[in-house]
């Protein structure tokens, strides 16, 4: 979903369970989000992608993602050490990052904003319930607000 006037954004998913991969990439397409969708599995191919360096060294191969959906429990580097990363780095500090993740600690969602999130959502337990965030997280990222342009 998206205005009719803007470009396709990049929704970049950063998972490492293949399942919850499988699962918000088709709450994302059953919501019909146009957007072209990339994921990586863990915090390191998650900098990787945005440093595009290593595997995403080619061009073409890391479009700049216009929203990155982050889980915070991740091998290699997790997703609070991710989110550090991108929120000080003055190329990436503007791309809009959403936590979704399973956690409900609040010290993960006093943390998360601390370093910059932009929201925080803790992944519903049904398809249904995600697909409807999704809907909801859709028509705000891509009808409602207004997002940097993508360099």
């Amino acid at each position: 979903m998206m205005p009719a006037h803007a470009e396709p954004v990049v929704i970049l998913l950063a998972d490492d369970d293949p399942d919850d991969l499988l699962l918000t990439t088709r709450a994302l397409k059953k919501n019909r989000l146009v957007n072209e969708i990339k994921t990586v599995q863990d915090g390191e191919e998650l900098m990787d992608y945005l440093l595009r360096r290593g595997a995403y060294a080619a061009p073409g191969a890391a479009p700049r993602p216009g929203v990155i959906l982050l889980d915070l429990n991740m091998p290699r580097k997790d997703g609070r050490e991710a989110l550090q990363e991108i929120k000080s780095d003055p190329e990436l500090r503007r791309i809009p990052v959403v936590v979704l993740t399973t956690s409900q600690a609040e010290r993960d969602i006093i943390q998360s904003y601390d370093l910059g999130v932009n929201a925080f959502i803790t992944k519903p337990v049904t398809f249904e319930g995600l697909a409807n965030a999704i809907k909801v997280l859709g028509d705000f990222w891509f009808e409602i607000v207004r997002l940097p342009p993508v360099e």
